[in-house]
């Protein structure tokens, strides 16, 4: 019994438990997977540290939903906290700051540690809530409420077939917004509607999942496909594939390791771009020597 115990879950017990994990799994493969193909065009921008600070965000405003519970009449959704205060941050962020003598690395970096500080002292008033508060700031989706699935796989969807439509304008904004409005394209309606989709699903997946993981699937997935590939019509659902494949081999790293589940995927995540640079230097060396090892 103690040498079954010490060895961990086994297989057996995960496939039995199968009905309890099957949709964390599912969640965190929807969430890696859409943002792997957002967090493509973050890292393209060079605005990695606006997911972060947008994925704090939300963990505020789920800490503010769980305090509005417990000290007002009403109560406020936790996915809707967290999309509004998500949405406020986006906006905050979009502002031209640099009119009032501010850089825009500041401000984000501001916007960072507030939100931050923000969840955490909102969250010492909860202390009936202190673990759900960790686990929105760290990542522990061990499990997974139905309603919460519905709402990432609804709002993927809609962010997602946003994008696809309009990838095209979107591409050419983020390489050449010069030429973008030359060409008479929207630059600013487009970069707002495509900030709101990432901020809202952000939003989303934060609560589902933690600000631990989000972070990591917006930003490892997207470099480790742009190690690997430059057109953009290959690196976007190459980014959705690996950012999917973190989340569900992180939850499984998490249970049979017994580890921490927000952790584990972003670890997972991590281990992907040394793998993709890896393959990268291989491949260089394949194509200038012709052949390994020559």
């Amino acid at each position: 019994m103690d040498d079954a115990a010490a060895m961990g879950p086994s297989w057996a017990q995960f496939v039995e438990g199968w009905s309890l994990y099957r949709d964390p799994i599912l969640c965190a493969a929807i969430c890696g997977a859409v943002l792997g193909w957002l967090g493509v065009h973050v890292v393209l921008r060079r605005m990695v540290f606006v997911t972060a600070a947008v994925s704090q965000a939300a963990g505020l405003g789920v800490a503010v939903a769980f305090w509005a519970a417990m000290h007002l009449p009403w109560a406020i959704s936790p996915v809707l906290g967290a999309s509004g205060v998500a949405l406020l941050v986006a906006a905050a962020l979009a502002l031209p700051v640099e009119r009032w003598g501010l850089s825009r690395a500041a401000w984000l970096g501001a916007a960072y540690v507030a939100t931050w500080a923000g969840a955490v002292l909102v969250g010492d008033r909860i202390a009936q809530q202190a673990h759900d508060v960790s686990s929105i700031l760290f990542g522990s989706a061990v499990l997974v409420e139905p309603a919460v699935l519905h709402a990432v796989a609804l709002g993927g969807l809609i962010v997602l077939a946003t994008h696809l439509v309009l990838q095209p304008a979107l591409v050419l904004c983020a390489f050449d917004p010069d030429g973008a409005r030359v060409q008479g394209v929207p630059v600013r309606v487009l970069e707002v509607v495509s900030w709101t989709g990432i901020a809202a699903f952000t939003a989303i997946a934060t609560r589902a999942l933690g600000v631990l993981p989000v972070f990591a699937f917006a930003v490892l997935p997207p470099m480790a496909a742009l190690a690997l590939g430059r057109r953009v019509q290959i690196v976007l659902p190459l980014s959705a594939s690996i950012g999917l494949a973190a989340g569900v081999l992180g939850y499984l790293l998490a249970f049979f390791g017994e580890l921490p589940v927000g952790a584990s995927q972003a670890a997972v995540s991590a281990s992907m771009l040394p793998i993709a640079l890896s393959i990268r230097a291989l491949t260089v060396r394949v194509k200038t020597t012709g052949a390994p090892g020559a």
